[in-house]
């Protein structure tokens, strides 16, 4: 039986100096890498520098691989990673996908008005963390696991809420990760409109995969003359928390039986190989060479 390929697309987190060299020894993803504008100012966790970045890793990744992979049966992105995966999945050209994740990064760090934080949540909480969360200003992001979700809020709400977990119950161990904006939050909210507007603006052409939406986990198919649905789930998951749980569960309903991340880093690859152990995942992060993930592929396919 042929592989069923999942494509992952990671999200901030996991960005590093190094992280286009080894998609740089394809001479077609080093030649799409050099034609993107990419921001240099601030530091390689700035927001703005960020997301355009993560989006020109995956998509040179798959530039430098896609000959060697079987055709995915699904492509999914993890935040800013929906961006890479319209462009995994063809439905946006890479140039239009690196130019909306600086609008999207904009218009994300528009909305901050005090300084902003999100950490990573594991413990028994489940149902009893809402609303211990609430008080401090902060609301869940994602849903990583059935004992660990990502929370975003207030900066200097943080130490409060690290106490008010600490104990009872619901004792937790809170992780601050390294980003600066509340995303999938309600801070985000008037980023919402204007950012399905610039998606409007863009040219939209028809997937060749279909995308899981992190929001719902929803297959997503882009038609000729018809994005609706990937404008609507790409602008209201700055918003909305993303259900990237329930997206793992839809890749084992889908008879994933293999995944391989694209990076920058391994996080989802983890994720997915500690949740569902029959499907084999791996990150571009794990071979040293584009030799070791085409023959990974060929194994694969």
């Amino acid at each position: 039986m042929r592989s069923r390929l999942l494509i992952l697309c990671p999200g901030q987190g996991g960005q590093h100096a190094a992280m286009f060299d080894l998609a740089r020894t394809s001479a077609r993803a080093a030649a799409l890498l050099d034609s993107l504008s990419l921001p240099t100012g601030g530091g390689i966790f700035a927001n703005q520098r960020a997301q355009p970045a993560i989006v020109a890793a995956g998509l040179a990744m798959w530039e430098a691989i896609r000959d060697a992979a079987p055709k995915p049966a699904l492509v999914a992105g993890y935040s800013i990673g929906e961006v890479t995966a319209y462009g995994i999945a063809g439905a946006l050209d890479a140039h239009d996908a690196v130019t909306l994740a600086g609008r999207r990064a904009a218009l994300m760090d528009g909305c901050v008005r005090e300084a902003q934080a999100m950490v990573a949540i594991t413990g028994p909480l489940a149902a009893s963390l809402p609303p211990l969360l609430s008080p401090h200003g902060f609301s869940i992001a994602i849903q990583t696991g059935e004992d660990s979700v990502i929370a975003g809020g207030p900066a200097a709400n943080l130490p409060e809420l690290e106490a008010a977990l600490a104990g009872g119950a619901a004792a937790a161990r809170v992780q601050p990760l390294p980003v600066a904006v509340a995303s999938h939050t309600p801070a985000m909210a008037s980023a919402v409109a204007p950012f399905a507007d610039a998606l409007r603006a863009a040219a939209w052409r028809a997937s060749e995969t279909p995308i899981a939406g992190g929001i719902d986990a929803a297959l997503i198919r882009v038609g000729e003359a018809n994005a609706n649905e990937a404008i609507a789930h790409l602008s209201r998951q700055l918003a909305e928390p993303i259900g990237w749980m329930d997206c793992m569960d839809a890749f084992a309903e889908q008879g994933i039986t293999a995944a391989l991340e694209l990076g920058p880093g391994s996080a989802l690859s983890k994720m997915l190989a500690a949740r569902h152990p029959p499907i084999e995942c791996r990150s571009a992060s794990d071979f040293r060479t584009l030799d070791g993930i085409q023959r990974w592929l060929e194994r694969i396919g």
